[in-house]
């Protein structure tokens, strides 16, 4: 299955917002952010460099892998449906990476309505790519 990069990039005022409240993440290796199935703890935004998404079936064998470039946020889905990770995600060595928390993000979308709408953006943006992934298979 293939989806498409650009749909995990956010606009950058939403990214220039966000980014005023994540805390730094070192990536001076390749590093993993999270694990598909993990309980979702927080957003990553992905300022400079490459992140690799990937999907595993039950089998263990790949379903996908995707490279996700700066501008992406990456945990969305998980964070706002409050269910584990659908997806991996290891950051590329040299990468840029900024990390949010529940409880901080959710206080950005309750104090900033405008941005909510933003986010709500990226979500579609997910889903689309997805159906249209799944009507290639």
């Amino acid at each position: 299955m293939h989806l498409d990069p650009s749909a995990f990039q956010a606009d950058p005022e939403l990214l220039d917002a966000l980014e005023k409240h994540a805390t730094p993440i070192p990536c001076d290796e390749d590093r993993a952010l999270f694990r598909q199935g993990d309980p979702p703890i927080g957003l990553y935004i992905l300022r400079k460099g490459e992140a690799v998404i990937s999907m595993t079936g039950d089998n263990g064998e790949s379903i996908l892998s995707v490279r996700a470039t700066a501008g992406s946020l990456l945990g969305l889905p998980g964070l706002i449906g409050n269910q584990p990770y659908s997806l991996a995600a290891v950051a590329c060595r040299g990468a840029r990476v900024g990390f949010i928390a529940r409880s901080d993000f959710n206080a950005i979308m309750h104090t900033d309505p405008a941005l909510s709408v933003k986010v709500l953006q990226v979500l579609a943006a997910e889903v689309r790519s997805a159906r249209l992934a799944i009507t290639q298979l």
